[in-house]
């Protein structure tokens, strides 16, 4: 609740009387809408004030990529293939883990929720 300011006062047009200044010469910003308030809430970082939707990869993040990105080229059937999927989900649930754990805002926590259920689903999927 915002608490009532009073008045402010000052000289009249000609100069000799002082008068209340009126609301629409004092503009207030509006309150938030709930929708604001959620998408503040949602993705405003706690330390800066900034939003923060995606920022630039981290170590694990770029090693999930790279691993991706080598088990295009690299055949299913071989142990290199085996390999690149387990660090794969290693560097995945490092990133999942950390963001869901140390994230700057509840979207990036979310965010490493959902890699936590990617990773748990592929390990679900590996072994059987």
């Amino acid at each position: 609740m915002v608490a009532a300011r009073p008045p402010l006062h000052r000289l009249s047009r000609d100069r000799t009387t002082l008068g209340a200044v009126p609301d629409a010469a004092q503009p207030q910003p509006d309150p938030p809408g709930p929708v604001r308030s959620v998408v503040d809430w949602l993705f405003r970082d706690r330390r800066t004030g900034e939003v923060v939707i995606a920022q630039f990869p981290n170590l694990p993040l770029w090693v999930f990529l790279a691993t991706v990105v080598l088990r295009r080229v690299v055949p299913e059937d071989s142990g290199a293939f085996t390999a690149l999927r387990a660090v794969a989900l290693a560097a995945l649930a490092w990133w999942a883990l950390d963001e869901a754990l140390r994230g700057v805002n509840p979207w990036r926590r979310l965010l490493g929720l959902g890699g936590c259920a990617i990773v748990i689903a592929g390990l679900v999927t590996w072994s059987g």
